[in-house]
């Protein structure tokens, strides 16, 4: 096969290994229409594959601005095993019922303390709760995809290795928190500004001074589970990619929120009292910060992620508090909607942060980054697919969206009656209010999924390893699409009548 336009080129490949794009091997084709590779003695190697692959080396790397789902051809299922359907769900689905669990209870968490002094006379802890807690997700959950690849790729067989990695990336999780922890404060700070039209400077402290607390204790729990999870789940034979992102976040809203409230109300009853308690918290988490880095930064498996993976978890930051805006007005309004509020944000950020943590896999065992396989009979790599092809196509990503999808209407009735359950009736469960809800629901995970698939590939097309950088923007994403299509739902439920809501 000659190149096509320049960019792309027919490698041999044996099943027993996958030659490189920089392969000196010359190709002849059989009669069956395979390659076959012809060595230095003129003998042409057995059961080799005919794959075109994209090289970078060739018309300047660029790639076509549209592309198809790629596959490793060659490799036999002993080598890259094909997960069923069954298999996809039932790892999916068991950790996904537990992360369940731990959104209901913060949603109930949420509910309780909105009554709380201390949220109703700071009310920028209201705008602070979606940024902080999707910022605090987004960093388990990033943990969870570079380490999970790790694991499949047979990096974190070694102990010492695994020692290495675990401890860097707990430590680099410290730095991110503490960072994240500080800004995400701040700008809840200054949009609690432009709608009360004045600052508190005691109210400013405790907001910082609850925010980091939070951020890094949680950090640190939260990462030495995800890190323990992944580990079992590479002794057992479990893909982590199904079960890491799940769990890491099972814990991880309810043990944020749950902080958080009550670190801010010990901080507000020391106002006043004890006005130098905030400050001094806030200046050890400045002083401590630079150990972090500096420990971060000489091990090897962080420090890159040290210098560019703040850019994802800063927009994603202010995406998140544009949720966190929408949340605080709508809370005025309906009452009922903070217990739903992190159920369907974390229903949609778990299951898309599944998908991207499995796509990312599935490039890094591919090739390396930057270079993306070209199917047999096309001539460009895919990364803009069609919403067919990506909920009803063949491939394996294609598959496991149709899997994620399943368990969104299932997983989402079970939460809601649980919530229903918890609030003794409370809750109107109308058949319209739950039907509407479920709408709401499937149309947000349905845009992440499809928008994951082409994101991920767009970011490895560019050299971004998706690892450190998707989640962030997909799980934010989720939470401005989640609260938004929340308090439309309730909007219109109020408009038809059909729920118990305050009057706007």
């Amino acid at each position: 096969m000659t190149p096509t336009d320049g960019r792309s080129r027919t490698t041999s490949e044996s099943k027993d290994t996958i030659s490189t794009p920089t392969t000196t091997a010359s190709t002849t084709t059989t009669t069956n229409g395979q390659a076959a590779a012809v060595n230095s003695g003129g003998h042409a190697t057995e059961d080799c594959l005919e794959v075109t692959i994209f090289d970078e080396g060739i018309d300047g790397g660029r790639l076509p601005d549209v592309v198809a789902e790629s596959k490793i051809y060659g490799v036999t299922e002993e080598d890259e095993p094909v997960e069923s359907y069954l298999a996809i769900t039932i790892q999916v689905f068991i950790p996904f019922l537990i992360a369940g669990l731990g959104m209901v209870g913060a949603g109930l968490v949420l509910d309780l303390v909105q009554h709380w002094v201390v949220f109703e006379k700071v009310n920028e802890l209201m705008i602070l709760v979606p940024a902080l807690l999707g910022l605090k997700g987004n960093l388990e959950m990033t943990l969870a995809s570079r380490l999970s690849t790790q694991a499949n790729l047979g990096h974190m067989d070694m102990p010492k290795e695994q020692w290495h990695m675990i401890v860097g990336n707990l430590v680099l999780i410290q730095c991110q928190a503490i960072v994240v922890g500080f800004l995400g404060s701040v700008v809840a700070i200054v949009m609690g500004a432009f709608r009360n039209g004045t600052v508190s400077l005691d109210h400013a402290y405790l907001l910082c001074a609850s925010s980091l607390v939070t951020a890094s204790l949680a950090s640190f729990v939260l990462g030495l589970i995800t890190a323990g999870v992944i580990v079992f789940s590479r002794h057992c034979h479990i893909n982590p990619d199904n079960v890491a992102t799940p769990i890491a976040a099972s814990l991880g809203d309810i043990t944020s929120l749950a902080l958080l409230s009550w670190i801010a109300t010990i901080l507000y009853e020391s106002i006043d009292k004890q006005d130098w308690v905030a400050p001094l918290v806030i200046a050890c988490y400045v002083l401590v910060t630079p150990l972090w880095v500096w420990i971060a930064k000489k091990n090897k498996y962080t420090n890159d992620v040290l210098y560019f993976g703040w850019t994802p978890v800063m927009v994603a930051m202010l995406i998140s508090s544009c949720g966190g805006l929408i949340l605080e007005f709508m809370v005025s309004r309906f009452e009922n909607l903070t217990v739903f509020q992190p159920v369907i944000n974390g229903v949609g950020g778990n299951l898309v942060a599944v998908q991207a943590s499995r796509i990312s896999t599935a490039l890094h065992k591919q090739a390396e980054l930057g270079t993306l396989l070209i199917p047999p009979g096309l001539t460009h790599p895919v990364i803009f697919i069609t919403p067919i092809a990506n909920f009803f196509g063949k491939g394996i990503h294609a598959r496991t969206t149709r899997v994620l999808m399943t368990m969104v209407i299932p997983g989402h009735i079970i939460f809601i009656y649980l919530i229903n359950y918890m609030k003794d009736g409370n809750t109107s469960m109308t058949p319209l209010f739950v039907f509407v809800y479920l709408c709401a629901a499937m149309l947000q995970v349905a845009a992440l999924l499809y928008i994951a698939y082409i994101m991920i590939h767009w970011m490895w097309k560019r050299k971004i390893d998706p690892d450190n950088s998707a989640i962030p923007y997909l799980t934010s994403m989720g939470d401005l699409l989640g609260i938004s299509l929340l308090a439309i739902a309730f909007q219109f439920l109020y408009l038809v009548g059909d729920q118990d809501f305050d009057a706007p």
